[in-house]
């Protein structure tokens, strides 16, 4: 018996830009009903390989094959007409119409050649939201005031709403939490059981694991892997493959404590904080070169904490204090002045300017320093910010770019390059490596470490509980609001502060 032809066969595929070559003859197979991972460090590929199969993009060389007749995507709508449905880690929703518009949108309902709003969309898109596990939703509801993981959900309602054979998937899970991930893959199996095709793309060694059947795996815009086993391929060897040496979640060593907390006075105190509704009074302190981290899932006031820290939210319980010295509440002038910096969980939205340069985006906290009598001293602006980013080794070096160019782990640079530019003493990181790749990772381990040693306090969120084990000294658990564990981070283990997380109480 002959075997089954792929589903798609990628072969050759060759794409260049000014100055890049992005792609240099990739080749992918994927199987009808196979979720097919893609790795790769950002830089690798992996974004320019999906917008060709999703007909944004046209190769320069290849061939493309799908079920094995040979045909050319020359547009998403001509890719979707074929059966592939791309939904991007940005997704292009349209926050101002509703569930029903966003999922009908271009191919809305007709009727003797009539196009049929209100009630046959609704209906429809009801129909696929209860085959996605979410009948909660309301089809009429507008997007904008959905949650980030009902907003994926109608992102794949759209997909499903085409008579789609093949779903690209760029970092689904980034911003769920276990529970909506969970779902996510209940959501990837009902498909593939269906005989749908997945290629999945992440970050999460973990996930890959979990979820997938093949990985192909991309460095340089070279497919240096294809078609290996996700479940049985050694760590050590896949991540090998996409950094060319041999990086595994690395994270550097510790200075020693043998009482679990640094002498001497902190640097950050938090007395009594709290925030009604989010989270419950709150007392931490953090010591110079010294990393606390907050475990916790969403919606367990981390990140809130953070904000309310750094003068983002107003407090109705408590203080902060900054040696020794109360910051007034809910203003982030303050914080600032007094030394806080904040790398917040949406760097994108909320902390880099993303059409201005590197130089301006590590500036604009410290730009009375090149101002003088209204005019703007740019030779030592950029000197300051080349000089800052040199000490982070961000790439490339050159500050003139556009920030908007740089990859996950060097935009996150910038914002680190901003703070020490500023002068900061106490560094808040929110989820500081989501979006950025294992390599890319290790490096940003080792600059906050580093920073720690040179005597920075820092206060550290992430939903990675290896993260927080791995980086931090202390480590504080918390659930709906609450702290429920205080420990030394390595008397602690992942499978530990899970139990807590999910079924903690609060510590006395």
């Amino acid at each position: 018996m002959a075997p089954e032809l792929p589903l798609l066969t990628m072969s050759g595929i060759t794409k260049s830009f000014p100055g890049v070559r992005a792609l240099d003859g990739v080749d992918l197979d994927v199987q009808a009903g196979e979720v097919h991972c893609l790795l790769g460090q950002n830089g690798a590929g992996k974004s320019t390989l999906i917008k060709v199969l999703a007909g944004a993009h046209q190769p320069d060389d290849g061939t493309i094959r799908w079920r094995g007749e040979p045909v050319t995507l020359r547009s998403p709508i001509a890719a979707m007409r074929l059966g592939i449905a791309t939904i991007y880690q940005e997704l292009d929703l349209v926050e101002g119409l509703s569930v029903a518009e966003n999922v009908h949108l271009g191919h809305e309902p007709t009727a003797a050649g009539f196009v049929v709003r209100g009630k046959a969309a609704r209906e429809s898109t009801a129909a696929l939201l209860g085959r996605l596990g979410h009948p909660e939703i309301d089809p009429a509801r507008l997007v904008g005031d959905l949650s980030a993981a009902q907003q994926q959900i109608v992102s794949m309602a759209r997909a499903l709403s085409h008579d789609v054979r093949l779903i690209v998937m760029d970092e689904p899970s980034a911003a769920l939490d276990p529970d909506e991930v969970d779902n996510l893959f209940r959501i990837v199996g009902d498909l593939t059981a269906a005989g749908v095709a997945v290629v999945y793309i992440s970050h999460r060694l973990e996930e890959i694991r979990r979820i997938g059947d093949r990985v192909t795996v991309l460095k340089d815009g070279r497919a240096v892997a294809g078609g290996l086993p996700a479940k049985t391929t050694p760590t050590r060897e896949v991540v090998a493959l996409m950094t060319g040496r041999n990086v595994e979640y690395v994270f550097p060593d510790r200075p020693p404590q043998p009482s679990g907390t640094p002498p001497g006075e902190p640097i950050l105190q938090v007395r009594g904080l709290a925030r009604e509704g989010e989270f419950e009074p709150l007392d931490l302190s953090v010591h110079p070169g010294e990393i606390v981290g907050l475990a916790g899932l969403v919606g367990s006031g981390r990140s809130e904490i953070l904000e309310t820290v750094y003068g983002a939210r107003k407090p109705t319980a408590g203080q902060v204090l900054v040696d020794g010295r109360p910051l007034k509440p809910g203003s982030v002038r303050a914080a600032v002045r007094a030394g806080l910096g904040l790398a917040p969980e949406e760097r994108k939205a909320q902390a880099l300017l993303m059409l201005e340069s590197v130089t301006r985006n590590v500036s604009v906290s410290s730009m009375s320093r090149f101002s003088r009598g209204g005019w703007i001293d740019r030779g030592a602006e950029l000197g300051a910010a080349r000089a800052a980013t040199r000490e982070l080794s961000l790439r490339p070096d050159n500050p003139s770019v556009p920030v908007r160019t740089l990859s996950g782990g060097n935009q996150q640079k910038a914002v680190l390059a901003r703070w020490l530019l500023r002068g900061c003493r106490v560094l808040l990181l929110d989820e500081p490596t989501r979006g950025v790749d294992v390599g890319a990772r290790a490096e940003l381990y080792a600059v906050v470490r580093r920073l720690a040693d040179e005597g920075l306090a820092v206060l550290l969120v992430s939903s990675e509980v290896p993260e927080v084990l791995g980086l931090a000294d202390r480590v504080l658990v918390l659930r709906e609001g609450r702290v429920v564990h205080r420990a030394p981070a390595r008397e602690l283990d992942e499978h530990r502060v899970l139990d807590l997380v999910m079924e903690g109480s609060p510590v006395s």
